[in-house]
């Protein structure tokens, strides 16, 4: 079990780097701002499930592998970006379907379940991030160590679910706002594209051990 001063000093902590918007915070404004409120919360819970693998990996030493090697960290790193950057085009290239907030309401849940959960599993940041903090809030007289990174990793997870579905509900309540111009619309949409390729090109020139 894991002593409650460390427990309250990661939640602390893990607050602290949640709230600074970084790539997951502009992924999910930008398909709030593109597709709504919905797609945007779906889209937060879909990138929540994407990384619980990388926290399962950091756990059992494998993530440290990854994050140490050059090769496997700039793939997932493309592969993340190029993603983002596809789903950033389709968005500017569909904005005036996005203006129809019925046509955008009928989308899949699965589909924006899954690209969430795509976009999560790329991000190689994850892994280097779980490397780079759980470990210095284990006690390693206070059980195994792999299962405090394991409820850590997870600890993570739900605080990150909670505070990027604040920025989703956020993001699409503007959406919502704008939706009385249909053309004002359009324009927001192509905006949400734009920041998501941006995000994409950002996360492609990142060095490789950001």
């Amino acid at each position: 079990m894991i002593p409650w001063a460390n427990l309250a000093a990661f939640v602390l902590a893990s607050v602290v780097i949640i709230v600074i918007p970084g790539p997951s915070v502009l992924f999910v404004i930008g398909r709030s701002i593109a597709l709504g409120r919905r797609a945007g919360v779906l889209s937060v819970v879909g990138n929540a499930l994407g990384t619980i693998p990388a926290v399962v990996a950091v756990a059992f030493g494998v993530g440290a592998i990854v994050a140490s090697s050059v090769v496997a960290f700039t793939v997932l790193k493309i592969a993340g970006a190029v993603y983002l950057v596809w789903l950033g085009i389709q968005a500017i290239r569909h904005r005036r379907a996005h203006a129809d907030i019925g046509a955008v309401g009928g989308r899949s849940a699965w589909t924006l379940l899954r690209q969430g959960i795509i976009v999560g599993a790329t991000n190689p940041k994850t892994i280097a991030f779980f490397v780079a903090v759980l470990p210095q809030f284990v006690a390693p007289g206070a059980g195994p160590v792999w299962a405090q990174l394991l409820l850590l990793g997870l600890v993570f997870q739900v605080l990150a679910l909670a505070c990027d579905s604040a920025w989703a509900l956020a993001a699409g309540t503007a959406r919502a706002w704008f939706a009385r111009s249909p053309r004002r619309m359009s324009t927001l949409a192509g905006t949400g594209g734009v920041m998501m390729i941006g995000l994409g090109g950002t996360l492609a020139l990142t060095g490789a051990k950001a």
